[in-house]
């Protein structure tokens, strides 16, 4: 590695921690002055609001490192081109292939680091998150749905409840089915059933059963049966982030059950988990697009450098947005939803790179 190689590194890298150690407190006055008062409506204690933004660094952080990475390669390659530095370097012999490989390194670097921050540690931050955005922060929002919820706990099992209340750990008019060969073979039925804690059962109430054997039918009733189910009680519904919340282990076990329950969130949840892999590949695409708008002396100097990043960057982010809710709103594949954003700004990429190396 050449001294060159080692002086553009420590540049992107001293650059992407001053934008990201500049922006974020910026970010969190900009939501304290919106919550001030939420702050003082439910009472909150200093160290439950510090909490909550050592969880806002990580949310936010997250989401905004291709950005920031964006716009730290726009800074510092602008004011390399405006010094003259950029044609001095590839005047010297060394092909614009080989100019780039110092930012590419950053850029990995800076990537892994995303990937495994995104996959192992940023879910563990939502789950906080998340909880505090919902209980003190949302008002009138729910977390999840809670009326008419069926779902499918195993091959030939299913459940239905007309509502459920996870505070109280309870579901209301409670029918539970088990099939052998596609054939209806028992049948259970409840006014309510409660999760009890304490002794790790369920109690149910009212509770009537009609099983078949041999074309004859055995029915079973009793006012209160205490039991056990292979399912637990968040099962019935569990809450809307709750893809956020799961580390990638998690996240592809809990899709494959929610796949089998046939659940309405089953794009949201997967889209979730394509974006964790997307979001370290936007870094490099975003690198190489910066150092290729960045690289060009103009006229305009840093200053048209920076608009252009800026105006690139809200387009990168709309798009991320909107192929986003059209995921969660349609029918659109979440595959799709992730990914095509990136490959669009490959292809503007790669065409703004052939223009500046001509």
């Amino acid at each position: 590695m050449k001294i060159i190689d080692i002086y553009i590194i420590k540049k992107f890298i001293k650059t992407f921690l001053t934008m990201f150690l500049l922006f974020i407190p910026i970010g969190i006055l900009v939501d304290i002055s919106e919550k001030v008062d939420k702050f003082k409506e439910h009472d909150l204690s200093f160290n439950q609001i510090l909490e909550y933004y050592s969880d806002f660094i990580w949310y936010y952080g997250y989401f905004l490192v291709p950005i920031f990475v964006f716009l730290s390669v726009i800074w510092f390659t602008s004011k390399l081109s405006s010094n003259s530095e950029v044609i001095a370097i590839l005047s010297s012999g060394i092909s614009f292939k080989r100019y780039m490989q110092p930012f590419l390194i950053s850029g990995l670097l800076i990537s892994l680091l995303t990937f495994y921050s995104g996959m192992f540690v940023v879910p563990e931050k939502n789950k906080s998150f998340n909880e505090f955005q919902y209980q003190y922060l949302s008002k009138n929002k729910k977390d999840r749905n809670v009326t008419k919820l069926y779902k499918q706990i195993g091959d030939n099992d299913f459940i239905y409840v007309s509502s459920y209340n996870p505070t109280r750990a309870q579901a209301y008019n409670f029918s539970y089915e088990v099939f052998e060969d596609n054939v209806l073979k028992e049948k259970i039925f409840a006014r309510n059933i409660r999760w009890v804690e304490e002794d790790s059962i369920y109690r149910l109430t009212d509770y009537f059963k009609r099983s078949y054997s041999n074309d004859l039918e055995f029915i079973y009733t009793k006012k209160i049966l205490d039991t056990v189910f292979n399912f637990k009680i968040d099962d019935l519904s569990p809450v809307n982030y709750q893809a956020k919340t799961l580390n990638l282990f998690e996240l592809n076990k809990f899709i494959d059950l929610e796949r089998a329950s046939g659940s309405p969130l089953l794009s949201s949840h997967i889209l979730e988990r394509n974006k964790r892999y997307t979001l370290p590949i936007t870094v490099l695409i975003l690198t190489i697009l910066a150092l290729a708008v960045a690289s060009t002396k103009k006229r305009g100097g840093i200053g048209l450098n920076l608009a252009v990043g800026i105006i690139l960057a809200f387009i990168f982010i709309f798009f991320d947005k909107l192929f986003s809710v059209l995921v969660s709103k349609s029918e659109i594949n979440p595959n799709i939803g992730a990914w095509l954003p990136n490959f669009l700004f490959l292809f503007v990429t790669l065409y703004i790179i052939k223009v500046v190396r001509k």
